[in-house]
């Protein structure tokens, strides 16, 4: 991934403030052309320094309030298998390769705690999944943000 300048940082803050913001908008305020702002975003995009635009919208909103984390140990000789089938579950958000004696940790949603049970036994059931652990999200104490790190230089 290409280096982010001050430029993007400056940027990325007035999209962090209103992800809808207009390009025009953004070159005003920030005292530069549209087309050098498009230019960065598009460089952005293909970098993949930008989530996709469905991360804004809330498990909630889709009915899906009840959060949680999932801890998967597998077969790792399966491993690829495990990640496809994850894939296709619907309320699996993310998949994470950590370090330490989980091979992957998963962040889920449901509607209520029996469809959690129901995705649990989803993702039991995978192929190369040995055993899982769900920890339920109470609450959400810090939600997901990046504003401090475009800050930080």
């Amino acid at each position: 991934m290409r280096e982010i300048d001050t430029t993007d940082r400056r940027i990325l803050l007035l999209l962090d403030q209103d992800a809808r913001m207009p390009t025009a908008m953004i070159a005003t305020r920030l005292g530069l052309a549209r087309g050098t702002v498009q230019a960065r975003l598009e460089k952005l995009r293909e970098a993949g320094a930008l989530r996709l635009h469905s991360s804004r919208i809330t498990p909630r909103a889709l009915g899906r309030p009840v959060g949680a984390s999932v801890q998967v140990e597998l077969d790792q000789h399966q491993i690829g298998e495990a990640i496809a089938a994850l894939a296709d579950i619907p309320e699996v958000l993310e998949c994470f390769a950590p370090a330490g004696s989980t091979d992957l940790l998963l962040r889920v949603v449901a509607r209520d705690p029996d469809d959690l049970y129901r995705v649990s036994e989803e993702i039991r059931l995978c192929p190369g999944i040995t055993r899982t652990s769900t920890s339920l999200f109470l609450r959400e104490v810090i939600p997901y943000r990046v504003t401090g790190l475009l800050n930080v230089d």
